[in-house]
């Protein structure tokens, strides 16, 4: 049963599997990965092509400092205009991807959902990320550059 839950009643918080499933059932769901530019190039980025879409990739935190990133919002909108627009915030372990969907609540947005656990998960007993939990972890498309 995919995990579904709250964060401060507003924000849903879900498990990899049931984004996956809404971005699949829902052609309008977008999956915003707001990791950094060399996240997404050295570890990998979802791979939607099968639901014939692509992920959204706004950095919440600027690399190389991670400084906020200023335009993530007037960015998000170019793409989400609509603020029922299904949004599902995705980053490595679910930290960043929480503070951008709780900015994209304060900038009006309703359906906001941020992936459990992120893209790498948990390290599993030898230090490595992707098998324990995650979008890795559960075993849903993904590519590396």
């Amino acid at each position: 049963m995919p995990q579904v839950g709250t964060i401060n009643g507003m924000i849903q918080s879900c498990s990899p599997a049931a984004a996956w499933e809404a971005l699949k059932d829902d052609r309008n769901a977008i999956l915003v990965d707001v990791r950094s530019a060399p996240e997404w190039q050295f570890v990998g980025v979802p791979d939607l092509s099968s639901l014939r879409k692509d992920p959204l990739m706004i950095s919440w935190r600027v690399y190389p400092k991670m400084t906020p990133n200023e335009q993530f919002i007037p960015t998000l909108r170019q793409t989400a205009p609509h603020p029922q627009t299904p949004l599902y915030f995705i980053c490595k372990l679910g930290g960043r991807s929480g503070e951008a969907a709780a900015a994209c609540v304060q900038a009006g947005y309703v359906n906001v959902n941020n992936v459990m656990h992120g893209f790498d998960g948990d390290q599993n007993e030898q230090g490595q990320r992707g098998t324990v939990n995650g979008w890795r972890a559960a075993n849903l498309p993904w590519r590396q550059n």
